[in-house]
């Protein structure tokens, strides 16, 4: 029984991976189509900068999750840790192997970029189904992973309309930060 529910699980989680892919591909175009409208910068990316990219993966995520959670409770442990997890190990990936790539080569490639993008959204989801299948964790786990899912929800929202001048917010393109000026 309990290798059933698993195996069901890893379906959704691997189902997870294009969707999230598909979402977030979808989602960078969004800010564009709504006219540049602010409201829609909380959810889309604003501008070609490397932080306003890791929305890509995180609201992608939050929506999958909350479409899949009434499939998978019953055969998932840890699932809001696991989600929490989940959403630091996509951002780190995509950070991570992006300088990387970018240090070592000393240019950019668009579809090393979507690689990564794809490679980081299956990190986390199996990340997050390996703790779903482990043994139960304490409680208040769960409850700082719902904090933490808040904070970094807070956080994507709050550096899209006061990004600090780091170059992690610096948009490629035309050296902005932030939304673009209309």
């Amino acid at each position: 029984m309990i290798y059933m529910k698993q195996r069901s699980l890893l379906k959704w989680e691997l189902a997870g991976i294009g969707v999230i892919f598909l979402l977030g591909s979808l989602f960078h175009f969004v800010f564009e189509l709504t006219g540049s409208h602010a409201a829609a910068g909380a959810f889309f990316p604003v501008n070609e900068s490397v932080f306003e990219h890791l929305k890509l993966t995180f609201w992608p995520s939050i929506i999958w999750w909350a479409f899949t959670y009434r499939f998978v409770k019953t055969g998932a442990r840890n699932y809001m840790f696991s989600r929490a997890a989940a959403l630091l190990v996509m951002p780190a990936v995509i950070l991570i192997v992006y300088y990387a790539y970018t240090s070592i080569t000393g240019w950019e490639n668009v579809f090393v970029d979507i690689f990564i993008f794809l490679l980081a959204a299956a990190a986390g989801q199996m990340v997050g189904y390996w703790l779903m299948t482990k043994p139960p964790l304490p409680l208040w786990l769960a409850w700082l992973s719902v904090i933490l899912i808040i904070v970094l929800g807070a956080g994507y929202v709050f550096f899209t309309f006061y990004p600090p001048y780091l170059s992690i917010f610096m948009d490629g393109n035309t050296h902005s930060y932030g939304i673009p000026p209309v």
